[in-house]
């Protein structure tokens, strides 16, 4: 007879309890909540030291600013004259009203509340034989600096990037947009980490429709915590079944700024360093924040050369498989000659010596991202001095096939967005795969199934390659692959539905 096994308990629907804490309003079930956390504080003051009178003060170590704690709310407790001779009545009316130097001041009467707003960092006033608490925000303000952008580096532009703390970001925002039109709504998305996410919007200029949409989203996600941009993002966008990124990202505020004025709608976390501008089309992923920092001619060419890259970075791979394998006749007769004295002395075919670089170009990229700083470049230096100059002349792989590979690897870096990138590497691979199965009729496959794939993709209601098309429902404004002077750019950038699509006179 075999030994029973207890009944699973998760394979059933996610459990949700609401309200969560729905006991009475006690000190005492506030201390069986916070049971067991060594932060959590409870402080008796004395009303301008009168013993028959008291207060108790209830907050977590570390969430809550300490000097703000004892110079607003502790010492006028216990200090203030008036406290003492006012009436058990007109006591807490008193507190909620003036005689604390603190901006805000909340009369909470249900237990969940009082937990949530100690856990923002809020202090809680409990009196005795009272039904009802005020809680008094007080929050740290420790959280790193403003600092300059890593992944997006001014050349000619403000050096401050988003920080951790949702607040500073909106804060920053304010000051490069100084609307009362700028809307910020906020949601809780996270039954565990309660993580406020914001929507940032001008209204009269961002889609009404797009906004719904989003937040419509937001108050659907029923999920633990928010603590990566994935948990946002692939709740959010419209397909999961492909590569490429569909809500572009950005550190800089004047970047997100620009993206608001445009008609995009903003989205925040706390917790993560930037920020999203929705919907994302594929021309958002080629721009950087210096296309109207720079004079346009030169924007426009260095916009082309993004485009160009990355034409190259996902073709030449699997362009050389298929000329060198199935046409060589294509190839010059010099270059030919070359090629071929070169691969005399190498054991391996075309197609898995690119396959093979392209490999190992993706592992020495990955370990130099992975490890520290100073070991990271030492691991570049080395692998690229092996599977560089140690490979050919060991007659592994073939000079041509190195120089196509770094040429398509260097390419690839050219991107503003890594995301982006990734992608493209993805399909790289596959157009290398097709390439040494069918030659140039396989590329071509390949190609266009990357355009059918792309043409597919949609983020909230605009299609993806909505620059290049009239998909979007309006007509196009400015060209997208050439940056006109900024006085004749009198519409917003791109096709998309917002309210007034001027910009200026």
């Amino acid at each position: 007879m075999g030994i029973l096994e207890p009944e699973r308990t998760d394979t059933g629907p996610h459990p949700r309890k609401e309200p969560r804490f729905d006991g009475p309003l006690t000190l005492e079930s506030l201390g069986r909540v916070f049971e067991g956390c060594v932060d959590y504080m409870e402080r008796q003051v004395y009303l301008h030291g009168d013993r028959e009178r008291t207060v108790t003060v209830c907050y977590l170590l570390g969430m809550t600013r300490n000097e703000r704690l004892s110079d607003y709310i502790l010492r006028p407790l216990a200090q203030d004259p008036a406290l003492s001779r006012a009436p058990e009545e007109e006591l807490f009316s008193l507190l909620q009203y003036g005689a604390l130097y603190n901006l805000a001041a909340n009369r909470r009467t249900a237990l969940e509340d009082v937990v949530n707003d100690l856990i923002l960092g809020s202090c809680a006033l409990f009196f005795p034989g009272r039904a009802d608490v005020l809680t008094l925000p007080v929050p740290t303000e420790e959280k790193r600096s403003v600092g300059e952008p890593e992944n997006e580096p001014a050349l000619k532009g403000v050096r401050e990037s988003f920080v951790e703390s949702i607040r500073t970001n909106t804060a920053m925002v304010r000051r490069h947009l100084k609307a009362p039109e700028l809307k910020i709504r906020e949601h809780i998305v996270g039954r565990r980490s309660r993580t406020q996410v914001d929507v940032l919007y001008l209204e009269g200029i961002a889609d009404p429709e797009t906004v719904e949409r989003l937040r419509r989203r937001l108050d659907n996600i029923d999920i633990d915590g928010v603590e990566a941009a994935g948990n946002l993002e692939e709740y959010l966008v419209d397909h999961l079944n492909t590569p490429f990124p569909t809500m572009p990202y950005t550190q800089r505020p004047d970047r997100f700024c620009q993206g608001l004025l445009e008609g995009r709608v903003g989205l925040m976390a706390d917790g993560l360093p930037f920020a999203w501008m929705l919907p994302g089309t594929i021309d958002q992923f080629f721009k950087t924040g210096q296309d109207r920092a720079f004079h346009w001619m030169t924007a426009s060419v260095l916009n082309l050369v993004r485009w160009f890259c990355a034409l190259v970075t996902v073709l030449l791979p699997g362009l050389y498989i298929a000329v060198v394998t199935f046409h060589p006749e294509a190839i010059p007769v010099k270059l030919a000659l070359s090629i071929v004295a070169a691969k005399q002395e190498v054991p391996f075919s075309t197609v898995f010596e690119v396959l093979i670089m392209l490999l190992a170009f993706e592992v020495l990229q990955e370990a130099g991202l992975r490890l520290p700083s100073p070991i990271g470049a030492t691991v570049s230096i080395l692998g690229g001095l092996v599977v560089g100059n140690a490979a050919v002349e060991a007659r592994i792989v073939s000079p041509a096939v190195l120089i196509a590979v770094a040429i398509a690897g260097v390419a690839g870096y050219t991107m503003p967005s890594q995301d982006f990138a990734a992608a493209l590497r993805l399909w790289r691979f596959l157009l290398a795969i097709l390439a040494s199965a069918a030659g140039l009729f396989g590329l071509a496959a390949g190609c266009a199934g990357l355009i059918y794939h792309l043409a597919s993709l949609e983020t909230f209601g605009v299609p993806y390659l909505a620059p290049f098309t009239a998909g979007a429902g309006q007509p196009q404004g400015h060209p997208n692959l050439l940056r006109p002077p900024l006085p004749r750019m009198k519409w917003r950038d791109g096709a998309r539905h917002t309210e007034n699509r001027r910009n200026q006179r």
